[in-house]
């Protein structure tokens, strides 16, 4: 159903985001949302371990990938440069998250998980970044 509206949204041409592909904007949404929710539970077991930096890493990325869906919902509110900046953001973050999660994968499996997400999730808004380049009008 989501798709079904994100195309209907897309199709109008006053849009911003004029020429992009729905299904890798979708692909890019369950990337994140999943990252999310692997973040949440990472930062959740982590905190119990005593990792509380891990911990802060992995609730940071968490709200960022959550709003970064948020804002891809927001379709007539969008600003390319700002999407591509807040995407940069979040992709520099869901770095920073997999790398200290894999310092600790091979004795935490939601580490290695939480890790995994967040690699998934930046190179699905990588792709979709070198879309957006593409989309984007000349200046």
């Amino acid at each position: 159903m989501t798709m079904d509206m994100m195309k209907g949204a897309m199709s109008s041409s006053e849009m911003p985001m004029q020429g992009m592909d729905p299904a890798m904007m979708q692909e890019c949404m369950e990337a994140l949302s999943a990252c999310m929710q692997a973040c949440v539970m990472c930062a959740d077991a982590d905190a119990a371990e005593g990792m509380g930096r891990c911990a802060g890493l992995c609730s940071n990325c968490a709200d960022m990938c959550s709003t970064m869906m948020r804002m891809m919902l927001r379709m007539h509110g969008w600003d390319m440069q700002v999407m591509m900046s807040m995407m940069q953001s979040t992709v520099m973050m869901a770095r920073a998250c997999s790398a200290e999660c894999m310092t600790h994968a091979e004795m935490s499996e939601h580490c290695r998980m939480c890790a995994m997400a967040c690699d998934q999730a930046v190179m699905a808004m990588e792709k979709m970044m070198g879309s957006m380049s593409e989309a984007m009008p000349m200046a």
